[in-house]
């Protein structure tokens, strides 16, 4: 991927993105969509809560809010990690968790009406149990106030904690547990936190579904990091050696100009080799997968699992 670099008047270089292929240009609500979007916003606003949405500038905020779909960040909007892929805010120690946030988060879910929320997390390295205790809250008062909701949790890797997770998962009346892997293997150091790994985030996936062979277990992969075609393949096999059900694939956007923290784009996926690649994933045994350049691992999650459970009754 080539970047045109240039000079400023202050004689400091200006790195320029390439133009964005044709299918990675969003286009802005219209109609009754920008009416959903402006209620969605509203809601969000009005509640104080934080969105992943927005936090990391994710390129589908236009579609899922002109649907009246948000996805939450909890724990707060600042993150312990520095992740190089990724626009959230790092701070070492962050504000305690909002104690009244579970009810706020509750109150917006059963307010929008939704049949599926995604529910995602800050890591929270700076508290003994990663934050698990506080998702878990989270998720109880969404289910006590939208009890007809599907609810998906995209969770921190607790650092390991594997009591924490315990603590978490045992008991909770919970849909989907998500957490990604993110980049190939081979990429961890680069790409990811060095307290993140592949192995570590595949042992989470793979305890998950030993303590609820009940739930279903989610991933999602980033391209145009630097990996091969081949080592994608490799990381769904891996993924499918801890049980994993659903996986999503995307393409990776810098949110930021390249530079200091964000990494540049390696390639452009095409759409046809997104499609193989959801091919493959159910060739694979994984109960469902989306694949697509604006597929992120909560893009249109319900429609993912309602058609996982579709195919499940073939």
């Amino acid at each position: 991927m080539t970047y045109t670099i240039g000079m400023s008047n202050n004689s400091l270089p200006i790195v320029t993105r390439p133009r964005l292929p044709e299918w990675l240009r969003a286009q802005p609500p219209s109609g009754e969509a920008l009416a959903v979007f402006n209620r969605t916003r509203g809601t969000v606003d009005g509640g104080g809560l934080h969105t992943v949405c927005e936090e990391a500038k994710c390129p589908n905020l236009n579609d899922c809010w002109g649907r009246g779909d948000a996805t939450f960040m909890i724990a707060g909007k600042e993150c312990t990690r520095g992740c190089r892929f990724c626009s959230v805010q790092t701070l070492r120690a962050p504000e305690p968790p909002d104690p009244n946030e579970p009810e706020q988060l509750a109150a917006a879910v059963a307010s929008m009406h939704l049949s599926h929320v995604v529910i995602t997390v800050v890591n929270r390295d700076d508290l003994p149990d990663g934050g698990a205790d506080h998702y878990r809250r989270c998720v109880e008062a969404v289910r006590e106030r939208a009890p007809k909701v599907s609810i998906e949790l995209l969770s921190s890797d607790l650092a390991g904690n594997w009591q924490a997770l315990e603590h978490l998962l045992m008991g909770l009346n919970l849909d989907v547990f998500a957490h990604n892997v993110e980049c190939v293997e081979r990429l961890d150091s680069t790409v990811r936190d060095p307290r993140a790994s592949f192995e570590l985030s595949l042992e989470v996936l793979r305890r998950a579904k030993q303590l609820r062979p009940d739930m279903v277990t989610k991933s999602s992969l980033m391209v145009g990091l630097g990996e091969t075609d081949r080592e994608i393949t490799e990381a769904m096999q891996r993924l499918r050696t801890a049980d994993v059900d659903l996986l999503t694939l995307g393409q990776y956007l810098a949110p930021g100009r390249p530079g200091e923290r964000y990494l540049p784009v390696d390639r452009y996926v095409t759409p046809e080799q997104f499609e193989a690649w959801k091919h493959e994933a159910r060739e694979l045994g994984f109960a469902e997968a989306a694949a697509g350049p604006m597929v992120r691992s909560s893009f249109r999650a319900g429609e993912l699992l309602a058609a996982a459970n579709e195919r499940a009754k073939q």
